[in-house]
Parts: structure tokens; C-alpha cells; sequence
């Protein structure tokens, strides 16, 4: 009788037991009852807690990197060197027809306008010594250009040269008709104001005959009219960059004397130029950019004048024996040599040689040529050479005791 109470009771612990371990099982927890003991081991396998599984997050697509974009190369600007000045200029620049105008110089027609952006300015004798400019353009095109006024041949013979535009308001009886038979491409390519008015203008700041204005645009587009195409130019002087810093002197001058206006250029060792003034203007200046004007080279050349005698009322008007050769003084870089101009035929270019005869290079830019007669008499010039030892600094005073 106890044996079958004790059964019955180790029946119903191990009842117990299993029912503890499957509701353990069932709500995910591990049976309470020691892992060592034989009951627990009879009653659950050996896996280990099972867990619920995490999810997986899914990979969200990533954005393809956006290339960048391959920057456009800028082409390097194609230049040439300008033919009479040797400045890097475009082809299309380098191609444009030059344009050469007559330029007032009397004390009422200063501050002209154009000088500045001339490549090549000459001025000579005009009438009782007055002189006169010719401004020949192409790298730059100012939109002011005077005061215009008439024509020479010797100027003619210049132009001649480019077989410029030439513009002008008149002229001496030789130059107009010089121009009635070659001016329309033969020497130049001719613009009275007296026939193509409309090309020209007069402002009302200054009273005639100085007051006489023209434009680029307007000579470039009826010398288009008349026949002057743009084509390639070949350069008729050598140029060369500037001189180093150290071989440029310190200081040095240039006069030259006009019987009506004196020209005087001092030389600038920084900017490798020559500082121009004129009688009434120690500092010349464009009337048009108020730009100083400050040529790279300057060269100074006699010839041979004579009155015209061509029953011009007061003085005559002047004659020059321009094809030929004769002394010229070439500064460039500061320093002055002497040596010859030549020029051998009416639209053969002036050429400037050293004493050994050898063709003078040019300092890239602007270039002035100043001509004047034969005979020193209203007409001298000088040249005052530079240093090449720096000015001596002033030594400061000591100041007085207090």
C-alpha cells in the first residue's frame, strides 16, 4: 500500500515537471529546474534557447556617384606680332588695313586726340615751320581722331608706305593731285573731307579750322567703300622686347626744335618709355583717353626741305627730298645711336640703319619719328645720354639738438 502511493506520487512529480517544462518551453523562457538534473535532461533536448530572428535590413540602393564634369579647355588666343608696332595681336588685327591721318599741331587744336593709340606717328614741317602730324592706325581704332586737317606730299609718300587709308581735309595743290591720280590704292586709298563729308564731324568746343573729328569706325568703313580690304601685312622694322631692367640708364633727354613748338621727351627707366611734351604742355596727353602719350621709340631724322613755291599766300608751303637717305638718331631703350634713314622708292618703306649699316631693332610699341630739315637754323636738336649709375641718394640732415 505505500509502495503504490510511492509510484503514484513520482508519477505525478514527474507529470509536474514535464507540464512546468513545456509551459517554459511554450512562452520562450528555460525551465527553472537545474540543468543537471535528470529529469530536466529527460524532458527537453539539448538545443540551445532559440530566439526570434532579426530582421535583415535590406540594402537600399546607393546613388551612382555623379561624374564631374570635365571642364572645357580654353584654347590659348592665336597672335602675331603686329606689323608696325611688333605688339602680339590677333590675326584679324594684324590684318586690318592701316589708316593714316592728317593732325592739326597748332597751340589751338591741343590736346589732339589719337596720338595715344597710334602705332606710328611722323611729324615734319609744315608752312612757316609749323609742324604737322600723321598718325598712321591699326592696332587699336580710337573713336576720336584730331583735329584733321590737309594734306602734303611728303606725308603721301609716307602713307605710301601701307598704302594707307589716308584722311585728310585738302591739301597743297602737288598733294591733290598726287591723290586725284594715285589715290585709290596706287599710293593710298583717298579721304577728302571735301568729298565724304559724312565721315567726318565738327564738335563746337573749339572754333574751325580746328574743330574737325573723325572716327575709326567711319574711315575704316568708307575706306571698306573705296576699296581698302584688310589682307597680311609683313612687318618693314625689326622689334625686339624690352631690355632688361638692369641695362636700362637712368635718365636721358631728347629736344627737338620746331620754330613754332618745341618736343621734348624724358626718359622713363620703369616703364621703358619716352615721356613726350610740347610747347603749352609739359605733359602731353590724349585729348580722347587722357592717356599720357609715352612712345617706346623715338627716332629723329633730317631731310632736305624747300619752299613749294606754289603761290601759297604768307610762307610757302614746304617740298621734301623724302625718297633718299640722310642722318637719323634711333633711341630705344633709353639709348640713342646715330646712323642713316633710307627710303628708296615712293611705296618703299623708310629704314633706319647704324653706322655700320647694319637695320636698327625697335622695342616693341609705339614709335615717333620726328623730322626736320637739313640746316640746324629753327630747327636743333640734342640728346642727353643717361647714366648707368643710379642718381646718389640724398643723405637726410641730422636733425638739431634739442
Amino acid at each position: 500500500m505505500k509502495r503504490t502511493t510511492t509510484a503514484g506520487a513520482v508519477g505525478a512529480v514527474a507529470v509536474g515537471a514535464a507540464l512546468i517544462a513545456l509551459v517554459a518551453t511554450s512562452i520562450g523562457g528555460q525551465a527553472a529546474t537545474p540543468s543537471g538534473s535528470p529529469i530536466a535532461q529527460a524532458s527537453q533536448p539539448a538545443a540551445t534557447t532559440s530566439q526570434e530572428p532579426t530582421a535583415t535590413p535590406v540594402p537600399t540602393a546607393s546613388a551612382s556617384p555623379t561624374a564631374s564634369p570635365t571642364p572645357t579647355p580654353i584654347p590659348t588666343p592665336v597672335t602675331v606680332p603686329a606689323p608696325l608696332t611688333g605688339e602680339p595681336v590677333s590675326p584679324e588685327v594684324a590684318a586690318r588695313h592701316p589708316i593714316a591721318v592728317m593732325i592739326d599741331d597748332l597751340r589751338a587744336a591741343r590736346p589732339q586726340s589719337g596720338l595715344s593709340s597710334a602705332s606710328v606717328v611722323w611729324q615734319a614741317p609744315a608752312e612757316g615751320g609749323i609742324p604737322r602730324y600723321m598718325a598712321i592706325f591699326q592696332d587699336t581704332m580710337p573713336k576720336s581722331i584730331g583735329p584733321v586737317r590737309s594734306s602734303r606730299y611728303y606725308y603721301i609718300t609716307w602713307a605710301a608706305e601701307w598704302r594707307a587709308i589716308y584722311a585728310h581735309s585738302g591739301g597743297s595743290p602737288g598733294a591733290k593731285a598726287t591723290l586725284q591720280a594715285k589715290g585709290s590704292g596706287q599710293y593710298v586709298y583717298n579721304i577728302d573731307e571735301f568729298r565724304y563729308s559724312g565721315t567726318f564731324f565738327r564738335i563746337n568746343t573749339r572754333f574751325g579750322p580746328h574743330n574737325l573729328y573723325t572716327t575709326s569706325a567711319k574711315l575704316r568703313a568708307t575706306g571698306k567703300h573705296i576699296g581698302a580690304k584688310d589682307k597680311a601685312y609683313k612687318p618693314v622694322w625689326n622689334f625686339a622686347p624690352d631690355a632688361p631692367l638692369d641695362e636700362r640708364p637712368y635718365g636721358g633727354s631728347i629736344t627737338v626744335k620746331y620754330p613754332y613748338n618745341t618736343i621734348s621727351y624724358k626718359y622713363d627707366r620703369k616703364t621703358n618709355t619716352y615721356l613726350r611734351s610740347v610747347t603749352g604742355e609739359t605733359k602731353q596727353t590724349d585729348a580722347g583717353t587722357g592717356t599720357r602719350i609715352a612712345p617706346k621709340n623715338v627716332v629723329v631724322m633730317r631731310m632736305r626741305f624747300g619752299p613749294l613755291n606754289d603761290g601759297h599766300p604768307g610762307a610757302p608751303r614746304l617740298e621734301a627730298t623724302v625718297v633718299g637717305s640722310g642722318p637719323a638718331w634711333i633711341s630705344t631703350n633709353g639709348r640713342t645711336i646715330k646712323g642713316t634713314w633710307k627710303k628708296t622708292g615712293i611705296t618703299k618703306p623708310t629704314q633706319f640703319f647704324d653706322a655700320n649699316g647694319n637695320e636698327v631693332t625697335l622695342t616693341i610699341g609705339q614709335t615717333f619719328v620726328q623730322v626736320v630739315t637739313t640746316s640746324t637754323v629753327g630747327y636743333p636738336i640734342s640728346f642727353k645720354a643717361g647714366s648707368d649709375t643710379p642718381p646718389a641718394t640724398p643723405v637726410p640732415s641730422a636733425s638739431p639738438a634739442n
